[in-house]
């Protein structure tokens, strides 16, 4: 089998928690839950780290239905990592005590890099780190509520090219005890568009040397993530957008970071048999068959990128309610198709050039943290 040169490093040190290789799957709302993580896992042999979806600090600490359903782990999850979001820090201490206390997780992710409007509005995600006391403040909470558990957090470069906010964030993580960080080379103005900026993840290596820093942004295959490491000097990567469709791109990772080039091309007849299963993993973690098919159809297009498959049949297919139907309908295409040239590349949402929508006066002072309390927390989890 054709060999690469590893890459270093191979593993990631996350607290406790040795990640090898040094792969972690993006929290995405609506798209990490338990099912997902199951097939990425069951192609990276269990290597790696896979963290849960979206989950607010506020509708965890009431104990909403919805959320507490999305921390339910399966028994070969290990370590389980809870990503939280949350404004408050008297909220987000609650919330990591919570989790370190009963024992939910092994690890928590605090998100601060969520440039969706629902988020940023409330002064949330990408627009938190604008506010570095407030920053700092929930940093501290959460670093202090978890005991032994490590806490990590994602981040964006900034709000926009001229208010960046990641060195700065950065620091603030090191002196509050944060175990790694993650940053996503995008401001929250460029939403998902544009190019992910890789330097600015190897200055935030060069200005924080005494914790592992992550890089995330157009990792669309193995070779970016090694292409990534090597330009960065980053210590791992975390990979979102580029699974969309592709859970088995955590083999490649795999492959690829252990110096070997094994990677998967499957035939759209076992792209099918994936899809069938993540299905039926939905169906069988909601509860009711119909509603898995029904929450999988935003997967069908991601999967089939690049095949030749027809726009009625992709309609037909996006809007099925039974694994039935679903499998009839894939059973009707030329499944011997071989992986299609150009499959690999973009997938998911790829806006950018957004406003971003921000608190009434939030760009006034960077200190200032009258303007956030309790009540901006958001009451929903995931997608």
């Amino acid at each position: 089998m054709p060999t690469i040169a590893p890459t270093s490093p191979t593993t990631l040190q996350v607290g406790p928690h040795r990640v090898h290789p040094p792969v972690v799957l993006a929290p995405m709302a609506g798209i990490t839950n338990a099912p997902f993580r199951t097939l990425c896992r069951e192609f990276s042999g269990g290597k790696g780290l896979f963290v849960s979806e979206m989950i607010t600090t506020r509708a965890l600490v009431e104990r909403h239905d919805k959320t507490m359903r999305l921390i339910t782990f399966g028994a070969s999850e290990r370590p389980r990592s809870i990503q939280l979001y949350g404004v408050d820090p008297a909220t987000v201490g609650k919330a990591v005590r919570m989790i370190a206390e009963e024992d939910l997780a092994d690890h928590i992710d605090l998100n601060f890099g969520c440039p969706v409007p629902k988020v940023t509005r409330k002064g949330g995600g990408s627009a938190l780190p604008y506010k570095r006391n407030l920053l700092r403040a929930i940093l501290r909470e959460a670093v202090r509520g978890a005991g032994d558990l490590p806490v990590t957090m994602k981040m964006r470069k900034g709000i926009d090219d001229d208010h960046l906010t990641y060195l700065d964030a950065g620091r603030i993580a090191v002196e509050e005890g944060v175990a790694a960080i993650a940053l996503h080379g995008r401001t929250a103005a460029q939403h998902y568009g544009g190019t992910a900026d890789w330097d600015a993840i190897a200055r935030l290596k060069e200005h924080v040397p005494e914790i592992p820093v992550l890089g995330n942004g157009d990792i669309w295959s193995a070779e970016d993530a090694l292409r990534m490491v090597r330009s960065t000097g980053c210590d791992g990567v975390v990979v979102g957008r580029g699974c969309l469709g592709r859970p088995w791109l955590f083999a490649d990772l795999v492959a690829a970071f252990e110096g070997r080039k094994d990677f998967t091309r499957p035939t759209l007849r076992e792209v099918a048999d994936v899809m069938v299963r993540h299905a039926t993993l939905l169906g069988e973690w909601l509860g009711d068959e119909s509603r898995g098919v029904v929450d999988f159809r935003k997967h069908v297009a991601w999967y089939l990128k690049g095949f030749s498959v027809g726009s009625e049949m992709r309609k037909r297919l996006a809007l099925t309610s039974s694994l039935e139907e679903l499998r009839a309908g894939l059973d009707e295409l030329d499944l011997d198709q071989p992986w299609p040239a150009g499959a690999d590349g973009p997938r998911g949402r790829t806006s950018g050039n957004n406003r971003v929508v921000l608190p009434d006066g939030w760009l006034d002072d960077p200190y200032d943290c009258a303007r956030v309390g309790e009540d901006a927390e958001l009451d929903t989890s995931g997608g």
